[in-house]
């Protein structure tokens, strides 16, 4: 039948992707004694999503045409995913929008709220690691000062997480969270972040926890370029950088503390995470954040020590990371990662979660419910470039400030930037040209 339809002409995604058999997605095997979870890149998205994957990601020197800088069918054949099924949809653009209406929303926190709490059932004391990126990205974290993201991590169980578009919110704030929010339940962690004047830490740089028997050591590294990807008077009295000496230091240091399992949470980005795997050792596992890329596949990188893995969870609420490892003797023997996606409609919404997500929107629902237009189209975010959200709101700028001349948009480490050619003009009291 499938030779017949091929031969007329018919695409066999589609047929794969109608004629694909019911199962289990969440289904996962579980080995050894440490569990890790992964979320980052959430950008403050607690409802479900339309979020399509790029069609191009440019990869130049060493990192052409290998992982994260692949897209479409050279992605679903380098990591072996059937064409037409529903991973396929989950980490490629293809056939997006037909693939969108069949297999629907992604995220949202009170599915991913489900799927944690039965990943949990399986991993006895699992630690759940946000990325960052958490805090900001949505009208009523805008609204709210990051308030509504505080408190449903909370209720998500983050335990550990290290930022990026959190300092957007201003240091004071930022620390008032830290200090009388979530101190003593999430553990913000960045040994990047130093004070200008003395280099005196900010932040703990690391935690040290003990799973199973198994002291495990959980590094941060915030993104290394905040004061140049974001206004600097946010933080104005802080330090970045990847600072690659004193993280290498602070490996050697955990280590002899007795950490046998070694992992940097990080917000660099995945080509920078591939290039510190090659020259650091002692990193058993980088869990990495910021340019939005979903790798199927941990990607193991050699180095001087031995092979440190590369992992990188996606945004948007779209995926979770699953990172076992089995040790014993001190030492790792085997390891597992899955990338799970977050699909809306095979999992059940989290009663507990949604009645909160209901209380945060409460106050602003006639903002939120306000019509505006209506589309025959379907409207996704897009890991680079444009998606049609992002032209949507490029459109309406333009027409709201009168700017009838060509607006270039360009994605800088997964976030959206509008280049329009006009005269100085103020949008939401920021002077834009």
């Amino acid at each position: 039948m499938l030779a017949l339809a091929a031969a007329s002409g018919l695409p066999l995604p589609s047929i794969a992707r109608t004629s694909e058999a019911p199962s289990d997605p969440y289904s996962i095997p579980t080995i050894g004694n440490v569990h890790l979870m992964h979320i980052t890149d959430v950008h403050a998205q607690l409802l479900p999503v339309h979020y399509r994957e790029p069609a191009v990601n440019i990869g130049v020197h060493g990192a052409l045409n290998r992982p994260p800088h692949l897209v479409g069918e050279a992605l679903l054949k380098h990591f072996t995913i059937a064409p037409g099924s529903r991973t396929a949809h989950a980490l490629s653009h293809l056939d997006y929008v037909a693939a969108a209406a069949q297999y629907g929303r992604v995220g949202g926190f009170s599915h991913l709220a489900t799927l944690i709490k039965r990943l949990r059932a399986d991993r006895p004391g699992a630690l759940l690691l946000d990325g960052g990126d958490l805090w900001q990205g949505s009208a009523t974290a805008l609204w709210t000062k990051g308030q509504d993201m505080v408190d449903a991590s909370q209720l998500l169980g983050v335990d550990i997480m290290t930022g990026h578009w959190e300092f957007t919110l201003g240091a004071e704030r930022v620390m008032d969270i830290l200090d009388n929010e979530l101190k003593g339940q999430v553990e913000f962690i960045a040994h990047n972040v130093k004070d200008m004047d003395f280099g005196d830490p900010i932040f703990a740089s690391h935690t040290l926890r003990e799973m199973n028997g198994v002291p495990v050591a959980i590094i941060g590294q915030a993104f290394p370029y905040t004061p140049i990807a974001n206004p600097a008077y946010f933080t104005p009295d802080w330090t970045f950088g990847i600072q690659e000496r004193e993280l290498q230091e602070k490996v050697n240091e955990v280590k002899a503390a007795g950490a046998q399992v070694v992992v940097l949470l990080s917000h660099n980005g995945a080509d920078t995470d591939i290039k510190l795997a090659s020259r650091l050792t002692g990193i058993d596992a980088i869990l990495g954040g910021h340019t939005h890329d979903a790798i199927p596949r941990a990607l193991e990188i050699a180095n001087p020590g031995g092979v440190t893995l590369v992992t990188n969870a996606g945004s948007n609420g779209k995926f979770i990371g699953v990172l076992d490892f089995a040790v014993r003797g001190g030492r790792i023997r085997d390891w597992s990662y899955e990338l799970l996606p977050v699909f809306a409609e095979l999992l059940p919404p989290d009663s507990d979660m949604e009645a909160l997500i209901a209380r945060i929107r409460a106050p602003f629902l006639t903002q939120l419910n306000e019509p505006l237009a209506k589309t025959d189209a379907l409207l996704y975010r897009r890991g680079n470039f444009n998606g049609s959200v992002d032209q949507l709101i490029c459109d309406a700028l333009m027409e709201e400030m009168d700017a009838p001349l060509h607006c270039h948009q360009v994605c800088v480490g997964g976030h959206l930037f509008c280049l329009v050619r006009i005269s100085p003009v103020k949008i939401f009291g920021t002077s834009l040209r």
